[in-house]
């Protein structure tokens, strides 16, 4: 046998560093479950339990419509920073807005407690409830640790998406929903305001004070904890939300598109007019 030299040694280990990298994501099923495998004992190390996991991901597939969703990103990124006027007539809409003071009625108790605690008033938590959901009735049906495993193993955002697969996990391991449950967006959100599962934990709150947190089925939890979210990112009570204001960077904050949000802040203008 030949010796390796110092120089081939090195190209070696270059070359086995770049096909550990390679074979660690890709955009395709092939090496998918290979992966998938490895990323279990991933997940048991950080503490997620081995019954969970197996619950959890045994289902989980590779899923092309998601990659194409994330692919396909720019579109929805144009229309929410190009024409404001036109992004908002077509999500601010007549029907949307009479459901939406019809919310405000039916939830105005817990709404009250809600602002009382968090100092956001009710018409900018329904806003957000719309425009994210039409009131819980658009949450998505894709699989949640089918989606997240995707887009972990893909090489574009993997990181981030391993850190959410696993937060996703410690949701199942805190008892808050099963595997089944847990259908949504293509990228992973959850719920009636679509949190990402790292945001579900962190400000996921129950509406009466209790443990349990159900951010699918108990919209009192999804606007409590909207609202949570809102209050941590600097909400300011008995402040307006308009641009200009001191709550409009708030509203940023839930969605970094400056047309989003202010969308946001128009419908909630038009919730909090009087009949």
């Amino acid at each position: 046998m030949l010796g390796i030299g110092p120089k081939l040694l090195t190209l070696a280990l270059v070359a086995f560093a770049a096909s550990a990298q390679a074979a660690d994501c890709g955009d395709s099923p092939e090496g998918f479950q290979a992966w998938l495998d490895g990323f279990k004992q991933v997940a048991i190390n950080d503490g997620i339990s081995p019954e969970v996991v197996d619950s959890a991901l045994a289902t989980a597939t590779f899923d092309r419509t998601v990659l194409s969703h994330d692919r396909g990103q720019g579109a929805w990124q144009g229309a929410t920073q190009g024409n404001f006027a036109a992004f908002a007539a077509a999500h601010v809409t007549a029907g949307r807005i009479k459901r939406g003071k019809m919310m405000l009625l039916a939830y105005a108790e817990p709404l009250e407690r809600i602002e009382q605690r968090y100092g956001v008033p009710g018409p900018v938590l329904v806003a957000i409830w719309g425009l994210e959901t039409d009131y819980g009735s658009g949450l998505g049906n894709y699989p949640t640790f089918s989606a997240l495993a995707t887009l972990a193993y893909d090489c574009r955002r993997a990181d981030l998406y391993r850190t959410e697969l696993i937060d996703a996990l410690r949701i199942v391991q805190r008892g808050l929903l099963t595997p089944e449950e847990m259908r949504g967006a293509w990228a992973g959100e959850l719920g009636q305001t679509q949190f990402m599962p790292s945001a579900y934990l962190r400000y996921g709150v129950s509406s009466n004070g209790g443990r349990a947190v159900d951010l699918m089925r108990n919209s009192a939890d999804v606007l409590a904890s909207t609202a949570n979210f809102l209050q941590q990112k600097g909400w300011k009570r008995e402040e307006k939300w308009d641009p200009g204001d001191p709550n409009f960077a708030a509203l940023v904050e839930w969605n970094a598109a400056e047309v989003y949000a202010r969308t946001i802040a128009q419908f909630a203008d038009r919730l909090a007019e009087a009949e």
